[in-house]
């Protein structure tokens, strides 16, 4: 694994987030309550032995930078790194990146430099846990020119993706990027499945030489345009994954996702003791429970929580919560760091209530961010017919409300 380059797409602007991207990119939205979406391919190619690993961002990318360099340093003992390649002006190039194929178009330099046999392409943004050791073994016993990781999904998961169809060898014949649900027609895979369509993870092994010639055509996205022109020339090959996969790209997915991880017994387990997930080392106190009831909670550390009452939620770290609080299918993502007695101070001069939730509030299916900063008796519900909107401090999402990060809810309020 040391001649395989990790190379890790930062995302765009991340529209289906918003407003969890209003500030920050894709890959650095929190998950879980401790953890940002980059910690899981990282920690990925980490247990896989890979050492040389790649970060392409573009947008809102400076608190991913910051927790990439806080997280991931290498001590001089160690071969390998966690480098960031930003999208940068220079002679040859003065736009930004145009899709995942031009990112990597523009960084062919490092690539090089890398002097790796083969570069491991993969999103910023998905939750899963894959040995890429048996991914890239794969690719080499198949003798493969690329090979991309598929995964059966539903007909309603398939218009989101690239769906392709595999010979019985498992070489890809036929792969159509994002096709309209009226055209599913015959794009099946597997016959009496609730999963009867391949879709590729976005996730590919190139051979190094390969991907710098292809990259020399045009086209700047591996899924519209590199992979289909491929498959007449090349052998491009399916790797059949068959765990645990979630492509995080919506407010309702990332909603969804979370709170699966929260359940009794959930589709992804965090707690896989050979296989954590890495994230930037904090020194919190205990998390501390003054009365409060949680029922199917997963409970970040560094937490001051009154006598409430929570269910089926995610609380980040450092949340502070008051007293007589109640708390159902929501997810909380906790605050950067602790409130002082001039914090607060400053507060009520302002006129805004501290930092966290307030006494008496009710929260039902809703996603807040960090810094929030939400009043006493404050009434959040969940309306699943709401229709999309936004103002100053709350943006409505497939029905749930999210607060973003640093608004403020003001008491009394009723959303």
């Amino acid at each position: 694994m040391n001649n395989v380059l990790g190379l890790i797409m930062g995302g765009g602007q991340g529209t289906r987030l918003y407003p969890l991207t209003k500030k920050r990119s894709k890959p650095a939205v929190p998950l879980a309550g401790k953890y940002r979406l980059i910690d899981i391919p990282i920690s990925n190619c980490l247990h896989a032995g890979i050492n040389k690993i790649a970060i392409l961002t573009q947008f809102n990318s400076v608190s991913l930078h910051r927790h990439v360099f806080r997280t991931y340093r290498r001590d001089m003992f160690t071969e390998g790194w966690v480098q960031i390649l930003a999208a940068e002006q220079t002679p040859s190039s003065a736009g930004w990146y145009q899709g995942t194929a031009d990112a990597v178009r523009q960084q062919l330099v490092e690539i090089k430099n890398a002097g790796t046999e083969y570069v491991l392409i993969l999103a910023g943004d998905h939750l899963y846990r894959m040995d890429y050791r048996d991914f890239v073994q794969y690719h080499i016993e198949t003798k493969a020119d690329i090979t991309l990781a598929v995964q059966p999904v539903s007909a309603e998961e398939a218009p989101g993706l690239g769906i392709l169809k595999r010979s019985a060898s498992g070489e890809i014949v036929n792969f159509t990027e994002k096709p309209k649900a009226n055209a599913l027609a015959g794009l099946e895979s597997i016959s009496n499945s609730t999963k009867p369509f391949m879709a590729s993870m976005g996730i590919y092994v190139f051979t190094t030489d390969l991907l710098l010639d292809l990259l020399n055509a045009p086209g700047d996205d591996f899924g519209k345009d590199i992979i289909p022109a491929t498959l007449a020339d090349y052998r491009v090959m399916g790797y059949v994954f068959e765990g645990y996969w979630a492509d995080i790209g919506t407010i309702r997915r990332f909603y969804e996702v979370n709170l699966e991880l929260a359940a009794a017994q959930p589709s992804f387990d965090l707690n896989v003791p050979h296989q954590l997930i890495y994230t930037h080392p904090r020194f919190l106190p205990p998390t501390k429970l003054d009365g409060a009831t949680l029922n199917q909670v997963l409970l970040a550390d560094g937490c001051v929580i009154g006598e409430a009452e929570i269910t089926n939620s995610v609380v980040g770290v450092r949340s502070v919560i008051g007293s007589q609080v109640v708390i159902r299918d929501s997810v909380l993502m906790g605050a950067d760091y602790y409130e002082t007695d001039e914090d607060r101070a400053k507060n009520r001069r302002l006129g805004r209530p501290d930092m966290g939730i307030g006494a008496g509030s009710v929260i039902e299916g809703a996603l807040i961010d960090k810094k929030a900063y939400i009043g006493r008796n404050v009434r959040i519900r969940y309306l699943p017919d709401r229709p999309d909107s936004e103002t100053e401090n709350w943006v409505a999402r497939d029905g749930l409300v999210v607060v973003p990060k640093s608004a403020v809810i003001p008491d009394e309020t009723v959303i």
